[in-house]
């Protein structure tokens, strides 16, 4: 049994803002299940200590990048069997917004000193009396835990490093000053370690010091070796090749399965496929759309931004509509966006649903009634929402990237004639490729045979969270031999 430390600056469902927070709350948990001893450790955001309730104070450490005094407190994961420790700096985490972002959007201005008080007092405990023995193993996560392998390269017996890429587009650079005022070795500025085009880069702490990264899919782990996908850093990552693993995320079906989801009108699985239809009305009621089981609905559930392809798909909805389809979205993000939807959305009202938002039990709703996931991604580390549109029965149309490319079988003919097709994929990133994506999958819906085929092959999928978790297990154990 390895004891292992998973450190991330958000878990589902103490806080979230994306797919981390879902792979943080469920592979820990995952791992304890296969016999393992996993804790968690977060920042202390007020939402976290809210949800926790019964803290205990099991540490106080003196860090170099604060003044006061960090405690460390304990609770246990709501849902699971594991641990979680919170890093408790309220100068730095109690605070309103997201972990990322003030009430208005912007950054916080010291991220930096945030999450390098964050890595510091992980690097602390690591070697604590109250955390028991020193873990075998941390595994981290994404740049705001990129200082924590170089930190813990200064230690003596330390564990082994393990850092997963969720989204290389996401670095946490800062200028030069930052990395000064955090007075960290000054060898680190070079190159070949933290300094980034004359910026400070968190993310290349992890790349750079970690015995082993991973990422969150096959293809995209070859994806970011290349100019095209690698943010600049794809000439670090071309030579730690040899230690770069792609293993897909798994879906959460504790919470993401239409036979027991009690976020939806009716419950179905595959024996009653017919029940689908009912979700289906009260999607349609909700955007107050013609209650129709037979015109196609597409839904798209997610972020506002370039990388999903809602510019493609805001380009493709005018002809789009013009046919006799309904299409309803629900997500928030980039402003430009969002208004070109509401200006859509007040021109087709019979036609278009729009919520501007996000809401847990509409995007379940969605999941279940739509009976086209659209998912047009321009890069995909993994993607999630593809994988519990295939396990409602709802079609996806995707981008050949990343995790989707994995993850969906495109239906050609033989591949539906095999019994092997679960979605449609195109590939060129432009408005005339997805659209005639979507008049593939609108031709087949109209063959009612075929497509109860297509999306019940999409329901059989398994992506749960055990084969990934037993990847991950078969890594440590090449960290860290028994």
């Amino acid at each position: 049994m390895y004891k292992i430390l998973f450190a991330s600056s958000e878990v589902h469902p103490l806080i979230k803002t994306g797919g981390l927070g879902d792979v943080a709350g469920t592979l820990p948990v995952e791992l304890a299940h296969l016999g393992q001893d996993v804790g968690i450790i977060l920042p202390a955001y007020p939402a976290c200590k809210i949800h926790l309730g019964n803290l205990t104070e099991v540490a106080c450490l003196q860090l170099p990048s604060t003044p006061r005094p960090v405690r460390i407190l304990k609770s246990q994961l709501p849902e699971g069997p594991n641990p979680v420790w919170l890093v408790d700096s309220p100068e730095y985490f109690d605070r309103p917004g997201n972990p990322y972002l003030d009430e208005n959007g912007q950054d916080w201005p010291d991220n930096a000193s945030r999450f390098a008080t964050f890595c510091q007092a992980i690097a602390a405990f690591a070697s604590h009396p109250a955390l028991g023995r020193q873990p075998d193993i941390i595994h981290c996560n994404d740049w705001q835990t990129g200082l924590l392998p170089p930190l813990l390269s200064q230690a003596k017996n330390r564990p082994a490093t393990l850092f997963t890429i969720h989204n290389l587009s996401y670095q946490g650079v800062f200028p030069r000053q930052q990395f000064e005022a955090l007075k960290l070795p000054s060898g680190w500025w070079s190159p070949d370690a933290l300094e980034f085009h004359q910026q400070f880069s968190f993310i290349k702490g992890g790349l750079v010091f970690a015995d082993w990264l991973t990422t969150v899919s096959p293809t995209y782990a070859r994806e970011i070796l290349t100019p095209e996908f690698g943010c600049g850093l794809d000439g670090v990552l071309r030579r730690r090749a040899e230690h770069l693993t792609g293993i897909l995320n798994g879906a959460d079906y504790q919470h993401w399965d239409p036979i027991h989801d009690t976020f939806i009108e009716k419950p179905y699985d595959k024996s009653c496929w017919h029940h689908k239809a009912f979700n289906k009305l009260a999607l349609q009621r909700h955007y107050g759309l013609l209650e129709d089981e037979t015109i196609p609905l597409l839904g798209f559930v997610g972020r506002l931004v370039e990388q999903k392809g809602i510019d493609l798909i805001l380009r493709a909805l005018p002809k789009l509509l013009s046919e006799k389809v309904q299409v309803v979205f629900l997500g928030q993000g980039d402003e430009d966006y969002e208004h070109a939807l509401q200006k859509l959305a007040s021109r087709y009202p019979h036609q278009m649903g729009l919520s501007i938002r996000y809401d847990e039990q509409l995007a379940h709703g969605i999941q279940a009634g739509a009976d086209i996931f659209l998912m047009p991604s321009r890069f995909e580390p993994c993607g999630l929402t593809q994988l519990y549109a295939l396990r409602y029965g709802t079609v996806p149309i995707v981008r050949r990237t990343g995790g989707l490319s994995d993850t969906v079988v495109d239906a050609t003919e033989e591949n539906l004639r095999r019994g092997r097709a679960t979605g449609f994929i195109f590939t060129e990133p432009t408005p005339s490729a997805l659209l005639a994506a979507i008049r593939r999958a609108l031709a087949l819906y109209h063959q009612r045979s075929l497509w109860r085929q297509l999306a019940l092959t999409g329901m059989e999928q398994d992506f749960s969270w055990r084969a990934s978790a037993k990847a991950y297990l078969h890594l440590y154990r090449r960290l860290v031999p028994n």
